[in-house]
């Protein structure tokens, strides 16, 4: 009888996932798994420690697969092209994220706990930092898992699509002007639960627009939608634009510079506001 044939069997040394997701990402080899694993047996210390400590993968590698040991969604360093600037997308694990994911449960408990699905986000010049602030908050908010979508409302200068890389093409403009319909809505590549609604076309009468009833009925389709709507404002001194976006929001939240933006303009924004119906959730004050 001929002897049988033997195949070797698949070699899997890995008592952990996270060492998996190592090799399964290219970062670490079978080998080099295997002394990675019998340092964390004779050490007594967590798997991806042991790969540092034995210099097989670096610090960003086991955050990386730590991350989608939790599908916990971001990017690595140069990947993709979203701006560099989009901290929560590209470094989830330094303090300015740690802050940012503060204010989200903040909002969490005082907002959208309370059944509302829509916010506003404006700063008072544009400099202020408020589009980035925004594009930032709706990553967080995604990575909670929550059906995140991010709408440009800037309709004087955009700045969305270049946050994220987006081909300028058709947005809310269209929408409102009945040239185009939801399909305009965007996925950000890497995470699941992050859309964008582009400003698209600018228009000659952005703020009549943004007053017609056609957004009243859109900013209703959009909450039905998705669990958080985050519309990024032009700045408060550009026109009445953002009052128009933020009555039919609910709430504001003001995104404001240190050592730049004056307190008088605070108090006038949010008289206003006020006078418009909106509620100001809060404010965020940002140093850069």
């Amino acid at each position: 009888m001929n002897s049988p044939i033997l195949s070797p069997l698949p070699v899997d040394p890995l008592d952990s996932s996270m060492g998996a997701l190592l090799v399964d990402a290219g970062k670490l080899t079978l080998e080099g798994a295997e002394r990675a694993l019998r340092m964390q047996k004779d050490l007594g210390i967590r798997f991806g420690e042991a790969a540092v400590r034995l210099g097989l993968v670096s610090e960003d590698d086991v955050q990386e697969a730590l991350a989608r040991q939790f599908a916990y969604p971001y990017l690595p360093k140069g990947q993709a092209n979203l701006s560099p600037r989009l901290v929560a997308a590209y470094e989830p694990f330094s303090p300015q994220v740690e802050s940012l994911r503060a204010i989200r449960s903040q909002l969490m408990l005082r907002w959208f706990a309370r059944g509302h699905r829509a916010l506003a986000v404006l700063g008072a010049d544009p400099d202020d930092g408020a589009a980035l602030f925004a594009a930032n908050l709706a990553v967080v908010f995604s990575q909670l898992g929550e059906q995140t979508l991010l709408v440009d409302a800037n309709l004087r200068a955009p700045r969305q699509h270049d946050v994220f890389g987006l081909r300028a093409r058709q947005g809310l403009s269209d929408l409102l002007a009945g040239r185009a319909d939801l399909d305009v809505v965007l996925r950000v590549g890497g995470f699941v639960d992050l859309s964008v609604l582009p400003a698209g076309t600018l228009p000659p009468n952005p703020q009549e627009l943004l007053s017609r009833d056609t957004f009243r009925t859109l900013d209703a389709s959009l909450a039905s939608r998705y669990d958080v709507v985050l519309y990024d404002l032009a700045p408060f001194g550009a026109g009445a634009d953002a009052l128009a976006v933020a009555a039919r929001a609910g709430g504001v939240l003001l995104a404001v510079r240190k050592d730049h933006t004056r307190v008088v303009q605070l108090a006038r924004m949010s008289e206003q506001l006020a006078e418009a119906g909106a509620e100001v959730v809060g404010a965020v004050v940002m140093e850069f």
